[in-house]
């Protein structure tokens, strides 16, 4: 039996899964880890605390499967994207704390950009659009902003990096400093058709060539691990963003097919193999995965807030003491009564991009209750992913047939069966959720020889539960005006 690791760093937690070759989980850890907040629109993690807790859960999951090291074929991982760091390359210690995804406080940065004109420009180069979510203005901000990185930059002694980079550098005891191309191409500095970094952006936004990491491909054999740090050297043989990883995971490997999934954010990734779809309607075209010299790209929508609103009911509001009580809360009414919860807590993601934008709850009166409101914001994640498939649709020729979904909150059948409700499409939910490790575990065994093509691969999916859209077209339409006048009540240019 072969057995593949997967290395999945979340922005809420590090976990470690042991899978048998067919897809079967044999061990588990997980640790959280934590999100600060220093001031309105920042959001912080500690780089040295990311990786402290990603290596413990693989000893932890290595001693609860009961194998040694050794008998893992592969590494495979998968992280958080966008979110940066920057380290001494002398010593390996972050030069300050990690800048998360989430984070806004480049806005003005962005807005910069965008009022010298460079939107177009930058969308051709990168496929993304100026926006505080991507690596570049986080860099920018470190090097501007952080006392002695600039100098430290200029003698060659910075590294910058997203979570991958981060982390199989000190995998390798700072042997390797690089970055997987669905992660480069997240950074807002690679060139999308050439997959190099870009020197003209660089170039724009002052950043040393020395601090980058090189591009590597996703099934690329990197290193061993080092000695002495997991009781044997294991090779590290593929990487993809979170994304990207559910995208494989879930084993979308034809044009026209997609997933979402359910996290911290929603993310809705449409597979349109060898053509780079630049967007019409604001998404972003990203590089799905570089495999077996073949480069697959994909159109995405991002939301911001998905699970975070569940998090934001349990620890802001208290009205749920844990995440998975909030179906029994919500189902306690058979609809929200009128109330709209829009999560714009970071801005609106795809395809509104209004970083201004702030939350709103509207429409109650004095019947509210906590139960209404914890519906309207389960419906709040349906919402939002209806008006990225609304986009993505207007992008593409082909209409989408179906949904496959993964993350925590797929397993949610209130928010599932709505989802299919708003969207019109069936909602196909596997019996294994964890689309994204597995995606990484694949994609590393892939190149490890545990499977020989993506066929193999495509047999580990399953079907769990079908959920088929039951709603009258007349009520759909009343449930999408109504989200669509609150939406532009929370956005910024009223």
């Amino acid at each position: 039996m072969s057995y593949l690791l997967a290395l999945d760093q979340g922005t809420t937690s590090s976990r470690a899964i042991i899978f048998n070759e067919h897809g079967q989980i044999q061990a588990t850890a997980q640790r959280e880890t934590h999100i600060q907040t220093p001031h309105s629109g920042w959001v912080e993690q500690d780089a040295q605390e990311i990786w402290s807790t990603q290596i413990a859960v693989v000893q932890q999951a290595l001693a609860t499967a009961r194998i040694l090291a050794k008998d893992i074929k592969a590494i495979g991982l998968t992280n958080q994207r966008e979110t940066t760091v920057v380290w001494d390359r002398r010593n390996g210690k972050p030069l300050a704390p990690a800048i998360v995804w989430q984070d806004r406080r480049t806005s003005d940065w962005c807005n910069q950009l965008i009022e010298q004109g460079w939107m177009c420009k930058i969308q051709q180069k990168t496929g993304l659009r100026i926006d505080p979510y991507f690596s570049a203005g986080k860099l920018v901000w470190f090097l501007e902003h952080v006392e002695g990185v600039r100098e430290l930059a200029e003698q060659g002694h910075v590294a910058f990096g997203t979570i991958d980079s981060w982390l199989i550098w000190n995998l390798t005891q700072g042997a390797e400093h690089v970055i997987e191309a669905s992660n480069a191409s997240r950074t807002m500095l690679m060139n999308l058709h050439q997959q190099t970094w870009d020197e003209e952006l660089l170039e724009l936004f002052h950043i040393p060539a020395s601090v980058l990491p090189k591009i590597i491909s996703s099934d690329n054999y990197i290193a061993d691990t080092a000695s002495g740090l997991l009781g044997a050297n294991i090779p590290i043989t593929g990487i993809l963003g979170d994304q990207q990883s559910a995208l494989f995971g879930q084993s979308c490997f034809e044009v026209g097919s997609a997933k979402n999934t359910y996290g911290t954010g929603c993310f809705m990734l449409f597979n349109t193999g060898q053509d780079i779809q630049l967007s019409q309607n604001k998404l972003l075209s990203t590089l799905a995965w570089q495999a077996q010299g073949q480069t697959t790209y994909a159109l995405e929508g991002s939301v911001f807030m998905a699970g975070a609103v569940v998090q934001w009911l349990r620890d802001g509001l208290g009205i749920i003491q844990k995440s998975n009580d909030i179906e029994k809360v919500a189902c306690k009414v058979e609809d929200t009564d009128g109330v709209v919860l829009v999560p714009a807590f970071t801005g609106l993601g795809a395809p509104h991009w209004d970083s201004e934008a702030r939350a709103l709850l509207c429409g109650m009166s004095r019947g509210t209750t906590q139960a209404h409101i914890a519906r309207a914001a389960l419906e709040s994640i349906a919402f939002q992913v209806s008006d990225v498939l609304s986009a993505m649709q207007s992008d593409i020729a082909h209409p989408l047939k179906e949904l496959r979904v993964d993350g925590g909150a797929s397993s949610n059948d209130m928010l599932m069966q709505f989802q299919a409700d708003i969207l019109n499409v069936p909602v196909l939910r596997p019996k294994m959720l964890e689309s994204t490790a597995w995606g990484a575990a694949a994609m590393a065994g892939l190149k490890a020889g545990v499977f020989s093509n993506l066929e193999e691969i495509s047999q580990s999916w399953q079907l769990e539960h079908a959920f088929e859209p039951k709603m009258q077209n007349d009520e759909r339409e009343a449930h999408l005006a109504k989200w669509q006048k609150a939406l532009n009540r929370a956005k910024s240019d009223l």
